[in-house]
């Protein structure tokens, strides 16, 4: 079984920077796409950002222009947070569509989620 290991999360002011990083926990056939998702107390979860195996990226509307997704290598993925505000304040999950062995059929795997908080 493959784990997604997420680290990054924590308390920041209104206005202020985090960067939540998610690596595969172990030597994986293929990633396709890689997203992180968020999920506010008492909402549903929503993608915030989500990256290709190519590098092509999309994100929701609340977060375009303050957040960037990347890829730092084939199995790592990056979510840049800036310009944090109080509603940003949710879990974030990190999701990849990953194929373990040659000829697998892919499926989503989820991390276990990191705490974001924005508050003064």
């Amino acid at each position: 079984q493959v784990q997604l290991l997420e680290s990054g999360g924590g308390l920041v002011q209104p206005g202020g920077s985090l960067r939540l990083s998610c690596a595969a926990s172990r030597s994986i056939y293929r990633i396709n796409d890689m997203a992180w998702y968020r999920q506010a107390p008492g909402k549903v979860r929503e993608l915030a950002a989500r990256i290709s195996s190519s590098g092509t990226s999309n994100y929701a509307e609340s977060v375009n222009g303050r957040f960037t997704i990347s890829r730092d290598n084939a199995h790592t993925v990056t979510l840049q947070m800036n310009s944090l505000k109080p509603e940003d304040t949710a879990v974030y999950y990190c999701a990849a569509e990953i194929g373990l062995r040659p000829g697998d059929v892919t499926d989503w795997y989820w991390g276990q989620g990191t705490q974001v908080t924005v508050s003064s």
